[in-house]
């Protein structure tokens, strides 16, 4: 790839308004491996294509009191399922992508979100990690040990110093390249 443009890419909004794109793939995974799609990463010379954040996420509280949602997935829920608004038939969604890059010698690359999680501070919900082991997989202040490192701006720091956190990024990055076909 050396030389080559690497194209970032919302996917929701990637799509969502493309007329030639059907409407029921508009804002998935699937209107990017559409050949609409394709041809448009072709006609720039795209030699990569990096989809913006894919996992499942959830919006920041604040958002809803505003009437805003969040359309970049920077906020996981999970590291090993991806949003199903962009992906209902899950990882099948994301090899379809690949596999179909791929044919026009196009890598797939991801912006992965592994520093937080969007249940954010002490207030934030229960969804996934905080309620495995709040203790294991978050950083917390040594002298107050229920409060939450937040280093990432979010709410929370995941301690990914830690062997299982670690361990559990690196599965979540093999699950994308063995079966989602990610370069």
């Amino acid at each position: 790839m050396p030389g080559g443009l690497i194209y970032e890419v919302p996917v929701k909004a990637f799509t969502r308004l493309n007329p030639d794109i059907p409407e029921t793939l508009r804002g998935t995974l699937a209107g990017i491996a559409h050949p609409v799609s394709i041809a448009h990463f072709k006609k720039l010379g795209v030699a990569a294509v990096e989809l913006m954040p894919v996992h499942a996420w959830i919006d920041e509280r604040h958002l809803a009191t505003h009437g805003l949602a969040n359309a970049w997935g920077y906020n996981p829920a999970s590291f090993m399922a991806l949003d199903p608004r962009l992906a209902p038939n899950g990882i099948a969604d994301l090899k379809q992508v690949a596999d179909a890059l791929h044919k026009e010698g196009i890598a797939l690359i991801l912006d992965v979100v592994f520093n937080h999680t969007g249940e954010s501070d002490v207030y934030g919900p229960v969804l996934s990690l905080r309620g495995l082991d709040n203790a294991l997989y978050y950083r917390h202040h040594q002298d107050e040990p229920g409060a939450l490192v937040n280093d990432t701006g979010t709410g929370n720091t995941l301690a990914v110093e830690r062997a299982p956190v670690r361990d559990l990024v690196i599965h979540a990055l093999r699950h994308l390249v063995m079966h989602g076909g990610v370069d």
